[in-house]
């Protein structure tokens, strides 16, 4: 390469690197300003999305020296009690669960079911309310400091722990006081949208079901489960993967139960493995996939958003929304939103968004949370966004339930056709 072919290069490598420093002066001067104005700015509504609390395992590992999981560790504080009443979304009879009726076919060592909500989770989630309650009582006034049903809409998923953990934290946040009902929405298992729906959507119960069989014959993956297999001593037929360790080994730990050892050495191993089959199960991270996955969640986020600017909406004086979710709904919502950190979201985790318009200027902003923690979107110069770069970056994975329809009942010959 000749002298001025080099110099040619090196300059425009120094003006990309200009240009580069330049855009972050600015988004840093952007984030400034919206940080400054922060006090000009109104909050109008706040979405949770929470992942339940501690629970007993869904599963026990087959091993022959079990956990022991005593009825004790279910026993309720007082302070987490709250009255309320499950209805399905029209306000009729709350449907059944056929998740609990799985769950109580499995009774673990100690005499509990599996998937049963726990002291200890029900104290997370009560300080969830708590941190809520700092947040939106205390540092500003924008929830009654009592439950009112006109400021609070509340839906769950039909499975006992939601609904207990919505209860804890609805105890927290309102430290036991109401006016008025307290009522939780749920749905048919068949048609819930607060969980990747195997059931509902039948391409993406086809799409996944091949992965959820090959994942365990991945290079990696495959290799470190027969080697901590082989440390625990479990015979090569019994059905285990890298999800059963790491609810197990969560479970114990969270409790303060003894853990197998080979549970505790291989910790990290275990939940990164998780992750990975995660990951390969969602078609690392497929536009497609993610869309049948949260879609129709990420479409009520911005229904409600819309409503909550529009001065003619029924609903304009709710002020909080809550969805008691999943681990499983948790990681490909935070994926589609940039967010993900590449750790299993805890129990109690917790996405929290906030909508804000500025006194002044009336122009509308959103700020997202994860764990408390301000999270930058995809596709948003700050974490305080301007609505319109919000909404883009929603855009992509949000699907209307008419969307939904055609994208769950597509067939490989259409996707084809249309590729």
């Amino acid at each position: 390469m000749g002298t001025w072919a080099r110099v040619g290069v090196l300059g425009t490598l120094a003006f990309c690197v200009h240009q580069k420093r330049v855009a972050l002066a600015e988004l840093r001067r952007d984030k400034t300003q919206y940080i400054g104005d922060h006090h000009q700015l109104e909050l109008k509504l706040v979405q949770v999305i929470f992942r339940h609390g501690a629970r007993t395992p869904l599963r026990p590992i087959p091993k022959p020296e079990q956990v022991e999981w005593h009825p004790t560790l279910l026993e309720v504080p007082a302070q987490t009690q709250f009255d309320y009443t499950v209805t399905d979304l029209s306000g009729g009879p709350k449907p059944h669960s056929p998740y609990e009726d799985q769950y109580k076919k499995t009774t673990l060592k100690g005499g509990v079911t599996a998937g049963q909500l726990t002291t200890v989770g029900m104290q997370q989630m009560f300080e969830l309310g708590e941190r809520l309650r700092r947040s939106y009582m205390e540092k500003i006034s924008f929830l009654s400091p009592v439950f009112k049903p006109s400021e609070v809409f509340i839906r769950s998923t039909n499975i006992v722990r939601n609904l207990e953990s919505t209860r804890c934290l609805l105890a927290g946040l309102f430290q036991q006081h109401k006016e008025g009902p307290i009522t939780i929405v749920t749905d048919e298992a068949s048609t819930e949208i607060l969980y990747p729906n195997y059931q509902n959507c039948q391409r993406l119960k086809h799409l996944s079901r091949g992965k959820m069989e090959s994942v365990l014959l991945q290079p990696g993956i495959s290799d470190d489960l027969k080697m901590i297999r082989e440390e625990m001593g479990i015979d090569s037929e019994k059905s285990v993967d890298f999800f059963l360790l790491l609810d197990n080994i969560f479970a114990e730990q969270v409790h303060d139960l003894p853990s197998c050892p080979v549970l505790k050495n291989f910790l990290k191993t275990i939940e990164r493995r998780s992750i990975d089959s995660m990951i390969y199960i969602l078609e690392h991270n497929s536009r497609e996939v993610l869309q049948m996955c949260v879609g129709p969640l990420l479409y009520a986020v911005h229904e409600n958003i819309m409503k909550a600017m529009d001065p003619s909406s029924a609903t304009k004086a709710r002020k909080l929304i809550l969805y008691a979710a999943h681990d499983i709904t948790l990681i490909p919502l935070l994926i589609a939103l940039g967010t993900f950190d590449h750790k299993w979201p805890p129990y109690a985790a917790d996405v929290t968004v906030e909508l804000y318009q500025h006194r002044q200027s009336k122009e509308w902003f959103v700020h997202l949370s994860y764990h408390g923690e301000e999270q930058l979107v995809r596709g948003c110069r700050a974490g305080l966004c301007p609505l319109e770069e919000f909404l883009n970056a929603l855009s992509h994975y949000a699907v209307s339930p008419e969307e939904y329809s055609v994208l769950c009942s597509q067939t490989e010959e259409d996707q084809q056709t249309n590729s």
